[in-house]
């Protein structure tokens, strides 16, 4: 199972496609807007306890970014009409985790990620998809050359 996640979802404050170094092991308060980035890439990724004891998909654990249920415990921060809105435009508000609809959470996630856990890809914002996935563009060459 694998899962494309931007656009959509609520992700990271600032735009970006790395992790700020160290920023997993910092306190929430602490992480600074530039900081609270999502990183792009491939992750092997699977199902794990966090902070609170919330059960979540670790996208990758070391750089504290999961994949979970919208958090709507500030009202004011308005984050399911967020990930409802037609534009991404409104959609960064988290420190770097992807929130995605309770519904599509527990009931298109969770199943398929349970038992194996999956891969979760993110599409960068400020870097070429050659350069976060370099294979890709090497794709239809391998498939051509072992076509024949």
């Amino acid at each position: 199972m694998s899962f494309s996640a931007r656009r959509r979802y609520c992700s990271a404050s600032g735009s970006g496609t790395i992790s700020s170094p160290g920023v997993g092991a910092k306190n929430l308060a602490d992480i600074g807007p530039a900081e609270r980035t999502t990183p792009a890439g491939r992750f092997v990724s699977k199902f794990g306890r966090a902070f609170g004891h919330q059960r979540v998909i670790w996208v990758d654990y070391a750089n504290s970014v999961a994949l979970h249920a919208v958090i709507t415990t500030h009202k004011s921060e308005h984050r399911v009409e967020r990930l409802q809105s037609p534009t991404p435009d409104d959609n960064r508000i988290s420190f770097g985790c992807i929130n995605v609809g309770t519904k599509f959470y527990t009931g298109k996630l969770t199943p398929l990620f349970q038992k194996k856990g999956g891969v979760v890809y993110i599409l960068p914002d400020t870097k070429s998809l050659d350069d976060v996935f370099p294979r890709v563009r090497l794709l239809p060459y391998v498939s051509a050359a072992a076509a024949s």
